[in-house]
């Protein structure tokens, strides 16, 4: 069982330097001229040292043979002192500029992954965000993003050290073959077990992900402003500090477990390595004594095998390193591996201008991935052009999904979602996207200025003044921009210093003046206005109403004194349509809504 496990998780290893080469892509991509002289400067770091070791024998017996013959060191000596010091200068030099380029790289490649999982990120499908699985996944692959850079710097360390071993190795050889095999036989139970003990720190680490997770959950939420209040009033920061306690402790004694063992095994298996380096080192002084081996050889020699034992111990725990820190590169190459499913298709149409049939649900049945339940059970809606529609129902009967599937956030499980009579999926995402404007319920309140707050709804159009102010009248947002100090330069939010903070309903206008500003064919509003009270609501429907006429419109609210504004009202009952019509036919119905609505009605009475 055990010998299994071990030789399982060599396999893992092994198999795990599959992604060195795709991330030494992304490393050449980030900074090829500096990849390029880093590699430079590390191949002549390499053979240097064997070369001033060969100078140094030569420069000592010279030494010893004018002392024992009694005469004075020929006119080449001295050159060979100045060769030595320039070689070392050269290398201190060598050695400087590598830890230049290296950091250089270290900001290029950073920068340069960061970006790229923050625009794969961005390109996946909405319904991914929803599992648990892929959140893991995205947070192991933004840490592996950076926390990489030292794996990539041990492959350029690799390249030297590996060429350092080989030239001095061959050096060794040359005097005595049996020497390399005394010192790998020293140097590879100390690889084996460091190597051992790195894929643990694997299988630990990934372990613990959920956990750290947490701990990060937990960490904003105890110092949040949103939370704060309430952590206060119900007493919850002892509860939450507690919970924080526990879950890293767990995490302290699994990594000091682990650390300890290491430790121990580590100390014994560097005696091996040790006692490999000083029998081939006192084999070399026996040779001295007995006259087979110059002094200069000796020197030489001891330092090719200390260098030599050094190095080789050091490419097997590099190597052993890169391939433990590729096992953590897994969930970044299988992050970037991911593929939308919702994407233009090849050639695939521009949206119609004008829209002349509108958008069609047609048996329209949908579920989220990992669940049996359908949200939408063989749905069909049509949404006419100049039509405003309001969809009502209970939480959980579909609003916001036939909101997602209008906009081709998803795709339907069953059935079709046609536009002007076409299939969605035949429409090129972007440009389809242009042609609607949507405001959700939890709607962003970005951390920027009003400026970019408004033009994230457009943001090509960042540097269009007019146009930004136009839609900012349109949602009475000007109103509340005008009274900043900065009025559009203003930075929103607490996050920043010098930042405002708005109200509910001011937050609400600024987002409202993104939808405004697309100009867009649909505009649906998706219970933005949850958190106003029911005058404001009131207010902000009213003049959506007044800015979409004749256009599609769709809006869901809980409120029915906003709803009876729409042209027709649907109502949603497990994930079918149970009514239509307007709030007087709906009414006199006395069906579902006419039910809701006196209920709701009786609560204000």
């Amino acid at each position: 069982m055990g010998h299994n496990k071990f030789r399982n998780a060599w396999q893992e290893r092994l198999t795990a330097l599959r992604n060195v080469p795709p991330v030494l892509k992304i490393v050449w991509e980030s900074g090829p001229v500096v990849v390029s002289l880093g590699l430079l400067f590390r191949l002549f770091a390499a053979v240097l040292p064997v070369a001033l070791l060969w100078i140094t024998k030569l420069i000592i017996d010279r030494i010893v043979h004018s002392v024992s013959a009694h005469q004075p060191v020929d006119r080449n000596f001295w050159w060979l002192v100045v060769a030595e010091f320039g070689v070392a200068v050269f290398l201190s030099i060598l050695s400087r500029g590598i830890d230049f380029l290296d950091s250089l790289l270290a900001d290029k490649y950073t920068r340069h992954v960061s970006i790229a999982v923050m625009k794969h990120a961005s390109e996946l499908d909405l319904i991914a965000y929803e599992d648990p699985v892929f959140y893991d996944r995205l947070e192991r692959a933004r840490v592996q993003a950076t926390d990489r850079l030292g794996m990539i710097q041990s492959i350029g360390r690799l390249v030297q050290q590996l060429i350092t071993a080989i030239t001095m190795s061959a050096t060794i050889i040359i005097y005595s073959p049996w020497l390399m095999l005394l010192l790998i036989a020293g140097v590879l139970p100390a690889f084996l077990g460091e190597s051992h003990f790195a894929f643990l720190g694997y299988a630990k680490n990934f372990s613990q992900t959920p956990i750290k997770r947490q701990l990060d959950y937990l960490r904003v939420l105890g110092g949040s402003k949103e939370a704060a209040k309430e952590l206060k009033l119900f007493g919850l920061s002892a509860f939450l500090t507690e919970r924080f306690a526990n879950l890293s402790n767990r995490i302290y004694s699994e990594d000091v477990s682990l650390a300890r063992r290491r430790l121990i095994a580590g100390a014994a298996l560097s005696i091996i390595g040790t006692l490999g380096y000083y029998a081939a080192y006192a084999w070399v002084i026996w040779r001295t004594i007995t006259l087979v081996l110059s002094i200069g050889t000796l020197t030489l020699l001891a330092g090719a095998i200390q260098q030599a034992s050094l190095n080789i111990q050091q490419v097997f725990s590099t190597l052993a390193g890169i391939a433990d820190q590729a096992l953590f590169l897994t969930d970044l190459l299988a992050f970037f591996g991911m593929q939308p499913t919702i994407q233009s298709k090849p050639n695939a149409l521009p949206a119609p201008r004008p829209i002349r049939l509108g958008f069609e649900f047609r048996d329209v049945s949908f579920r989220y991935p990992g669940t049996e339940r359908f949200v939408l059970n063989s749905l069909n809606f049509h949404l006419h052009p100049g039509e405003r529609v309001a969809l009502i129902g209970e939480n959980g009967e579909g609003k916001t999904t036939i909101v997602k599937l209008m906009t081709r956030l998803y795709d339907p499980t069953e059935g079709q979602i046609l536009l002007d009579g076409i299939d969605l999926r035949e429409y090129d995402l972007e440009d389809l996207y242009n042609e609607i404007g949507v405001i959700f319920q939890d709607f962003m309140r970005y951390e920027m200025t009003a400026r970019e707050n408004i033009a994230s709804g457009l943001i090509q159009e960042l540097d269009n003044a007019a146009l930004l102010h136009h839609a900012a009248h349109k949602s009475l947002a000007d109103e509340v921009i005008e009274r900043l100090p900065h009025q559009y330069d203003q930075m929103l939010g607490r996050r920043f210093e010098g930042g405002v903070d708005l109200s509910g309903g001011e937050w609400q206008k600024v987002a409202l003046a993104r939808a405004y500003l697309r100009d867009a064919q649909l505009l649906i509003l998706d219970e933005p206005t949850a958190s106003l009270d029911a005058r404001s609501e009131f207010e902000v429907f009213r003049r959506f109403a007044e800015l979409t006429s004749g256009k599609m419109a769709l809006f869901i609210s809980h409120r029915f004194s906003t709803v009876r504004m729409a042209d027709r009202i649907v109502v949603l009952e497990k994930g079918r349509i149970a009514e239509e019509g307007t709030h007087e036919q709906l009414s006199l119905f006395g069906g579902r809504y006419a039910e809701m609505f006196e209920l709701q009605a009786a609560s204000y009475r």
